[in-house]
């Protein structure tokens, strides 16, 4: 590999740990769980699997898109508990999955994507939020006064 390619997968690399960074910050941020170095490493890894998976000659960076997209999978099913009727961690588990797919983004090369993707989650995660907070708290309580009824 040339020094001008290793160099343009490091800054690939980069972004993508930093992006996850980010959102990791806001999750630990906000105290919910696979915060910072869960988000950074995810996006890390699913990265380099993905710039791993383009080196060959002759191979298909989709089929490594797909195994990132499984092995994700397991790891979010990991986030979510279940108890009674009450599930946790979707969110959790989502945000993983989100996480993974800016990091095979950036392995490709779309580092605007990437970052553009990151963003977009970082404000659903905030964004909404608020609305949650502010418009449905209403009615989510009354739902579980209703249960318990």
């Amino acid at each position: 590999m040339s020094a001008q390619a290793e160099i343009e997968v490091s800054v690939r690399l980069l972004v993508a740990i930093l992006l996850g960074a980010v959102i990791g910050f806001e999750r630990e941020f906000t105290r919910h769980p696979a915060g910072l170095r869960t988000m950074s490493a995810v996006c890390l890894g699913s990265c380099l699997f993905t710039v791993a998976g383009t080196l060959p000659l002759h191979t298909d960076p989709t089929r490594v898109a797909a195994q990132v997209t499984t092995g994700i999978g397991f790891i979010g099913a990991g986030a979510v508990l279940r108890s009674g009727r009450s599930v946790q961690g979707l969110t959790t588990a989502a945000t993983i999955w989100v996480v993974a797919a800016v990091g095979v983004a950036a392995g490709l090369g779309y580092l605007i994507l990437a970052t553009a993707t990151a963003v977009l989650l970082l404000l659903s995660l905030v964004g909404l939020k608020v609305v949650e907070d502010r418009f449905l708290s209403g009615i989510m309580m009354e739902e579980r006064r209703t249960e318990h009824s």
